[in-house]
């Protein structure tokens, strides 16, 4: 168990002493695109806006309520 701790520990002892990372390259062009777009406000949408309550009708033969739902008819 101590060698598996320390097999684990090595890895991270070894990246704290190792030199500065190299700096990400200067992103302050895209950024500077990515703040010029032009957006449309957004409004609430009540989400509950279309529901309709449809009371339980009790068990029916499944195929005549499928043929019922069908766009052939």
């Amino acid at each position: 168990m101590k060698k598996l701790l320390f097999v684990g520990a090595l890895p991270l002892a070894l990246g704290a002493c190792a030199d500065a990372t190299t700096p990400l390259p200067i992103v302050v062009s895209q950024q500077a695109v990515a703040s010029s777009t032009i957006s449309s406000p957004v409004r609430y949408a009540d989400p509950l806006s279309g529901f309709a309550n449809r009371k339980v009708t009790g068990p029916r033969d499944w195929r005549s309520v499928n043929e019922e739902q069908s766009e052939a008819n």
